[in-house]
């Protein structure tokens, strides 16, 4: 009944934050450009809390982590892949429809939790990477164009978020989750809740394209 009931709020939530995502600035800033050290780092811990497709992405790795071995490694994985992505788009290397790939690595994510696929480490570390790219350059272009010192700060403020919502998603799942007896239904229900709302998110993308 517990299971039950958590995996409804995880659902519930999960759209609600849908809804409050596809209204709200990609940008902590307002999309004004961080011209300060203090600016590029508040910014960074910003843009993948209001960004709902990068944060359902580190919130399902977190979930992987807790239950493959070396899961940490996945988290550490994905954040150095996106620290890359965005240098990526510092130095304007063209990667079109990033959006929709950051979507579909949402769909992918959370369909691999939906089927109960969270013992492939590889698989998982890979899809970390190679989406981590993808989040990664979607990040960058809030700081295109600015200061080297104001770049810096933005990776530290997007390495610290990602690193403490990846691991609160796996802390969280091993409590939820991991324990014997406790019911798969509620693991598959939230990837399935995630794998939804990235099949939400890649229409709109696909819709403003």
């Amino acid at each position: 009944m517990k299971q039950t009931k958590l995996a409804r709020l995880g659902l519930a939530a999960t759209f609600l934050m849908a809804g409050i995502g596809s209204a709200a600035a990609h940008h902590p800033m307002g999309g004004a450009m961080p011209t300060t050290f203090m600016e590029g780092f508040l910014s960074g811990i910003g843009h993948p809390v209001i960004g709902i497709d990068h944060l359902a992405f580190i919130i399902a790795i977190g979930i992987a982590a807790a239950f493959v071995g070396g899961g940490p490694g996945i988290i550490a994985g994905f954040i150095a892949a996106s620290s890359i992505g965005v240098l990526a788009h510092v130095i304007e290397l063209n990667v079109p429809l990033v959006e929709v790939l950051v979507a579909t690595s949402v769909i992918v994510a959370g369909a691999a939790l939906a089927i109960g696929r969270t013992s492939a480490r590889t698989g998982w570390l890979a899809l970390a990477v190679i989406a981590g790219l993808f989040h990664g350059y979607a990040f960058g272009e809030a700081v295109v164009g600015t200061e080297r010192t104001v770049i810096g700060a933005y990776l530290i403020g997007l390495a610290i978020i990602q690193v403490v919502i990846a691991t609160v998603a796996m802390i969280a799942s091993r409590s939820l989750f991991v324990p014997a007896g406790a019911s798969p239904m509620a693991l598959r229900a939230t990837g399935g809740a995630l794998a939804a709302l990235g099949v939400f998110l890649l229409v709109m993308g696909l819709v403003e394209a």
